[in-house]
């Protein structure tokens, strides 16, 4: 796998979830020469494409090219294989994705498929994690971003205990 900045890494993040891949909005304080640098650079390694913007659609432009018309930014196969994901058509509807094996997010999903669920506490263990941590990878970045359902249930002596189900 290549290795990428972390500028880099959340251009890339944030495009896997957007419709077409949509690179833009680029992070927030990244404009002028630097986004130029970066960009580039993506462009270079194939992780990015500029393609026509559809003004009609709003579609946020990279640059102009005149006559009312620009460019966009999106993540190509490429660029998403560079940060572990199977590229996925976006939809309205949640699609799996591919979790990198090895990853602490990985070791999370374990615990949850375990029968017995985990706990916080458990998660807090397996991952170094402080509780509020685990619980933002919870509610944000599985339920929310991948689209998975979990449960919890409270049970005597252990709390809450989140399962995927």
């Amino acid at each position: 796998m290549p290795k990428l900045t972390d500028t880099q890494t959340i251009i890339l993040s944030r495009a896997a979830t957007r419709p077409g891949h949509l690179a833009m909005p680029l992070p927030e304080g990244l404009h002028g020469a630097a986004a130029k640098v970066a960009v580039n650079r993506m462009i270079t390694n194939g992780w990015l494409e500029e393609v026509d913007a559809d003004m009609r659609r709003g579609e946020p432009l990279w640059r102009e090219t005149g006559d009312g018309h620009g460019t966009t930014l999106i993540a190509t196969e490429a660029g998403l294989a560079a940060i572990g994901i199977e590229p996925v058509a976006a939809s309205d509807t949640p699609k799996p994705v591919a979790i990198r094996a090895g990853t602490k997010q990985a070791q999370v999903i374990a615990l949850l498929q375990r029968p017995e669920g985990a706990s916080i506490a458990e998660i807090v263990a397996a991952t170094g994690w402080l509780a509020h941590s685990a619980r933002g990878l919870i509610s944000g970045g599985l339920k929310k971003k991948l689209g998975l359902q979990i449960t919890t249930q409270k049970e005597q002596g252990r709390g809450s205990v989140y399962r995927m189900g």
